[in-house]
């Protein structure tokens, strides 16, 4: 799973080069590093969409971080939506519409996952690579019902896969990391998403999965770059 992660220096500048030269921004996204992105937070989501003429535009976003889709009466769902299951995903009510055709990526530095001993001590470990990630994800506008004068808020979820490779170890889900070829099909707005497209990403994400590093960390308490040091 992927319940929290971090946002640097680099990201940022991923996330300026994905724009450069071929799109816009939907809303303005101000840069910031953070080493403890929680749920619910604002976290940057890159995608691309057609204009009208068809010509395919990179924008990148702010997003709350747990995806409302546009039927739900309320901002807060009955279960968690930052993190979704990649098995199956096209057969759920709330991830099927934003799979069709509201796919993006989330940039991070890296993530947390807790391994649990058989004591039952949680410990946190920082993973990462020595790129930046980019997880697969999908996103949703949601607004209140009946309120046609409130603005629409942009909110996003985090896929999620089986771990493989030395993670497994930490925890058996992992967030889907994609490569640089994956994500441009993952974001093809000419592409009707299909559980066979995640099926594909899932594949595609191995080779990355198993090249992850991992370290034990403190206990994640304030934000800063200590939070990843080795603990």
């Amino acid at each position: 799973m992927c319940g929290r992660f971090a946002i640097d220096d680099q990201v940022n500048d991923r996330i300026s080069e994905f724009v450069r030269d071929t799109g816009r921004d939907f809303r303005e996204w101000d840069p910031f590093t953070s080493w403890n992105v929680k749920p619910t937070q604002q976290i940057p989501v890159l995608l691309e969409t057609l204009s009208e003429d068809g010509e395919v535009q990179r924008r990148s976003a702010a997003a709350r971080w747990s995806l409302v889709p546009p039927w739900a009466s309320d901002l807060k769902q009955r279960f968690p939506t930052f993190n979704a299951r990649s098995e199956g995903l096209a057969e759920k009510r709330t991830w099927r519409g934003p799979l069709k055709s509201s796919r993006a990526l989330v940039p991070a530095a890296g993530y947390y996952e807790w391994h649990t001993a058989e004591d039952g001590t949680k410990t946190p470990h920082w993973i990462h690579l020595e790129q930046p990630l980019s997880f697969a994800g999908l996103y949703s506008w949601w607004r209140p019902k009946g309120d046609d004068t409130a603005d629409w808020l942009l909110t996003a979820t985090i896929l999620t896969r089986p771990s493989t490779g030395p993670v497994a170890e930490l925890h058996d889900r992992a967030p889907l990391i994609l490569p640089d070829q994956a994500q441009a099909d993952w974001l093809d707005p000419c592409t009707e998403g299909t559980q066979a497209l995640v099926d594909a990403m899932v594949d595609a994400s191995t080779s990355l999965t198993d090249q992850l590093a991992f370290h034990p960390v403190r206990p994640l308490r304030g934000d800063g770059p200590e939070l990843i040091e080795p603990a």
